[in-house]
């Protein structure tokens, strides 16, 4: 099974968001619009899992978040991997200190023998929209640049199933608070 270990914004959240970047929709048809049901930040990826590591998981990813404290976040700006004049993925940043959490949620996953990817510098973002083919997404990114949403609490996080085809669907598995 695929995994991941997310956060999920609040819904009120994620309604600022959904206003600040829906605008944009119509003038951007080369890209692929995420879809609300979908938006979560990605703390760790674990990829392709065996079922049976997943009752082990639990216990360590339960205790990773009992480690954590509750964090304040705040969605700002507007950025695109792996870079602006040459685009695949646009997305929304997220300010908050949150690697120490993801390294523990990547950390619990290792313990278990999955191969977590450790070459990707962690980001924290939520993904708006994809493009099939680089796109030149420079002056979107500069008109989003000043957007700020409300201030919010991280209090929890999630073990997430994604379900491939169309279009992807995820299914928390579990959740626990952070301290």
């Amino acid at each position: 099974m695929r995994l991941f270990v997310a956060l999920l914004p609040p819904e009120t959240v994620l309604d600022e968001v959904e206003a600040a970047f829906a605008p944009h929709r119509a003038a951007h048809p080369d890209l692929r619009w995420t879809r609300r049901p979908s938006w979560h930040v990605t703390l760790a990826f674990y990829g392709e899992v065996d079922e049976r590591i997943v009752p082990r998981l639990l216990p360590r990813l339960e205790r990773a978040a009992g480690r954590h404290p509750r964090r304040t976040a705040i969605f700002a700006g507007a950025g695109a991997f792996p870079r602006p004049a040459s685009a695949r993925v646009l997305w929304t940043g997220l300010e908050s200190d949150l690697r120490r959490l993801a390294d523990s949620c990547a950390a619990a996953a290792r313990r278990e023998g999955v191969d977590v990817d450790e070459g990707k510098r962690f980001h924290p973002h939520l993904t708006m929209a994809r493009a099939r083919g680089p796109v030149d997404l420079r002056p979107l990114v500069s008109e989003l640049g000043d957007y700020e949403g409300s201030l919010w609490t991280a209090g929890e996080i999630h073990l997430i199933r994604s379900h491939l085809g169309r279009e992807a669907r995820y299914e928390t598995l579990a959740a626990w608070p952070l301290a």
